[in-house]
């Protein structure tokens, strides 16, 4: 089986708000968020004053050891937000079980397999916005999905991911049932992304609540024999039917550090 890509990761898992690519203005569509205008010329600063912050005029470094060895996909640029819009999913004690028979399993093959801290179902991509526009993207957002309706989906089916850069590399748990209600909301988390200029999600997405990372592209070891055997483990699971079987509540938006959540009705 052929690895789907990754929907809505980024490779880099940093929360802050320089994980984003410059973005463009937003379109004729965006509401209140033009772009401020930027000074014409930037003085230097003193070297007097330099020397009393080292290192302040100096862009940050990119230490991967204090994020799992996580490759930034986007270069490092201040007052650029990383931005997600999903569907949380919050775990209980029968989960985490589940989750734990798989990964003892799985790093058999994959050793680096860790699981993950937290866990949701995407309806975007990973995007940029800037500072200033969360606030309109979000008001847009909750527009949108105001009158969109509660429902349940299942997520049975064990699959492996990489993101689109192949240096991560997930397993995950794919949707079988509940697809027209979640291209409902996509369709409606697209209209507000093209208000923005914002890349769009997937055309055809894999729908899928991830379990495990690890960095770099491991779908060799995880496919074939070790694939179908953590199919098994997901099949014969106590209650896995009622447990899979997960009620769409509310969507979230993360952008940097900042939350916003737009309950369905």
């Amino acid at each position: 089986m052929s690895a789907a890509p990754l929907v809505g990761y980024s490779s880099s898992g940093s929360e802050d708000e320089a994980d984003a690519a410059p973005p463009s203005s937003p379109g004729a569509g965006g509401r209140g968020c033009g772009r401020s205008p930027l000074p014409k010329e930037r003085f230097p600063v003193p070297e007097s004053v330099l020397s009393m912050f080292p290192g302040a005029e100096e862009g940050p470094q990119d230490d991967r050891a204090k994020h799992g060895g996580r490759i930034r996909s986007f270069p490092h640029e201040r007052g650029n937000w990383a931005t997600h819009v999903y569907i949380p999913y919050e775990a209980g004690e029968a989960f985490l079980d589940l989750l734990d028979t798989l990964l003892h399993h799985a790093q058999v093959h994959v050793p680096r397999l860790v699981a993950m801290e937290a866990f949701h179902l995407s309806l975007s991509q990973s995007v940029v916005l800037r500072h200033h526009w969360i606030l309109p993207f979000v008001q847009a957002l909750k527009e949108r999905l105001a009158c969109c309706q509660q429902f349940f989906f299942t997520a049975n089916q064990v699959k492996i991911y990489t993101n689109q850069e192949k240096t991560r590399t997930f397993v995950g748990l794919e949707v079988t049932s509940g697809h027209t209600q979640l291209l409902h909301l996509v369709s409606e988390v697209d209209r507000v992304l093209e208000e923005f200029d914002l890349t769009t999600f997937y055309q055809d997405p894999s729908f899928h609540i991830s379990l495990a990372w690890c960095v770099g592209d491991a779908r060799v070891q995880l496919e074939g024999q070790c694939l179908q055997e953590l199919q098994e483990i997901v099949d014969e699971f106590e209650d896995a039917e009622m447990l899979l079987r997960v009620l769409a509540e509310q969507v979230r938006c993360k952008s940097g550090n900042k939350f916003f959540s737009m309950p369905l009705k």
